[in-house]
């Protein structure tokens, strides 16, 4: 069969250009998308200002647009917003970025509007808005000082009062290209506004939960400090929260990377405070952020202590590759030999089991899966299946003993949109039956008995040993 030749610029180019245009005609009469970029493009020839017109005429109607968006059209909603923001992009911002980054602003200024005619469950249409944010960052390098040192008080005039968060996500993706005298005159005015602010709030006689704007204003300021370099306001700022809510890793991090390790020490340990995504004072990425400022303030031997603390619990194998990293030559070795032997004795088989998947140590991985046979969760499914499939061509057992938990826990649901996965680890098991059955804990059964034991209890489950068969 002869290949068919690929569009090409330079082939399409040879066609007449009324053959072209009637091509260009009849598509755009068919999509109402490509219609809107045709349009867009012939508004272009007369100039940023031809464009514009266009893209504001857009704007107009999405801003009094009220019909609510059913389901089966949010789709199509979804592309026209992505077209709106592609033609300001493609078309007005290599004319005019000053005008440009003004109709990104109004078009995320709509953002709360639509979200209230839009049920965007999928996120799809949020993704546009974050795109937009984006590429309005990205449009902030191009302008002049002097439209630069404008765009703060465009972006609170449009943007001020919004609720969901974009402002101050717009505000952290412009503010890295603004001149200094332009975060400093924006910060200024932003702390006098949270000081009118708190002061009208704090008239209000009511005991109900508010939100109060003054929480992504503040935000806004540690962008603005982060974006001069002001890592004391910066700091200020974030002590100002509540405790719970302070981002101390995140503080420390930036304390030790201009050199204050003493202080970056203090905040964190800060006592009571949880760093995001953080669950307790041993988390590893906690660790591994103490254990560096320790280092800074030429405290090894702490910082290898916290190290194996932390190893001891979490069993981490990127904590014991720090630790082991530090250490003289030979020494490694003893250490890593006691390391590999805390798995086997830990408290939760779960954690050993990841650790030595991630060292990796298949055959500890395999030792602890046989030694707690009977603990192992079948619901786990995200995960079991995996493992089992990279132990058991060497280790079969260990293998058998996860395909046996999560058929159990298959059949035992009655899961039936999960009878096929069963019936593959039934297939699983009887493949491995003769090398693994002899290397099973005594007391766990062989493959017949298993099997016999199966039809016993879930014989009637014909919709999975029709699978089966």
């Amino acid at each position: 069969m002869p290949r068919k030749s690929a569009l090409s610029i330079e082939k399409l180019a040879e066609l007449p250009a009324a053959k072209l245009a009637q091509l260009v005609l009849d598509e755009a009469e068919r999509n109402a998308g490509f219609r809107r970029q045709v349009k867009a493009a012939l508004a272009a020839k007369s100039g940023p200002e031809g464009i514009a017109k266009l893209i504001d005429r857009r704007l107009s109607g999405l801003e009094r647009a009220k019909s609510f968006i059913e389901w089966d059209k949010a789709r199509a909603f979804r592309d026209d917003l992505q077209s709106l923001t592609d033609t300001i992009e493609a078309e007005l911002a290599p004319a005019a970025p000053d005008m440009a980054i003004d109709r990104f602003i109004r078009f995320i200024a709509t953002h709360e509007h639509v979200f209230e005619r839009v049920d965007d469950s999928s996120g799809h249409v949020q993704d546009v808005y974050y795109l937009a944010i984006i590429s309005a960052g990205k449009l902030t390098a191009q302008l002049s000082a002097s439209e630069a040192t404008l765009l703060p008080d465009k972006i609170m005039a449009r943007l001020g009062e919004t609720t969901h968060g974009y402002l101050a996500d717009l505000a952290k993706a412009v503010a890295p290209h603004l001149p200094q005298p332009t975060l400093a005159q924006w910060d200024k005015d932003l702390n006098a506004t949270i000081k009118e602010r708190k002061a009208e709030e704090a008239k209000l006689s009511t005991d109900r939960w508010h939100y109060s704007m003054t929480s992504q204003w503040s935000d806004m300021r540690q962008t603005i400090a982060e974006a001069r370099g002001d890592i004391d306001l910066l700091i200020a700022l974030e002590s100002a929260k509540e405790l719970h809510l302070q981002d101390v890793q995140g503080i420390a991090e930036r304390l030790l990377g201009v050199g204050r390790a003493t202080e970056a020490l203090d905040w964190v340990r800060k006592p009571g405070s949880r760093a995001r995504g953080q669950d307790d004072e041993l988390s590893p990425r906690k660790i591994q952020l103490e254990a560096r400022i320790l280092e800074a303030l030429d405290n090894k031997p702490a910082a290898q202590a916290l190290r194996w603390q932390c190893f001891e619990n979490r069993l981490s194998a990127d904590i014991l590759r720090e630790y082991l990293k530090i250490l003289p030559d030979f020494d490694d070795i003893d250490a890593e030999t006691q390391a590999l032997k805390l798995g086997l004795s830990h408290p939760v088989p779960e954690t050993a089991l990841r650790f030595y998947l991630d060292w990796p140590r298949l055959d500890l991985a395999a030792q602890v899966i046989l030694q707690n046979y009977s603990n192992w969760d079948g619901s786990h499914w995200h995960s079991l299946p995996k493992t089992a499939g990279t132990l058991e061509h060497e280790h079969p057992a260990a293998a058998t003993i996860l395909y046996r938990a999560l058929l159990d826990d298959i059949l035992k649901s009655a899961r039936s949109k999960a009878y096929g996965h069963g019936a593959k680890y039934l297939g699983k098991l009887t493949l491995l039956a003769q090398i693994a059955d002899p290397l099973l804990p005594r007391d766990v059964m062989g493959h017949e008995a298993y099997l016999s034991e199966l039809r016993k209890k879930h014989g009637r489950k014909t919709g999975f040993w029709g699978r089966v068969e």
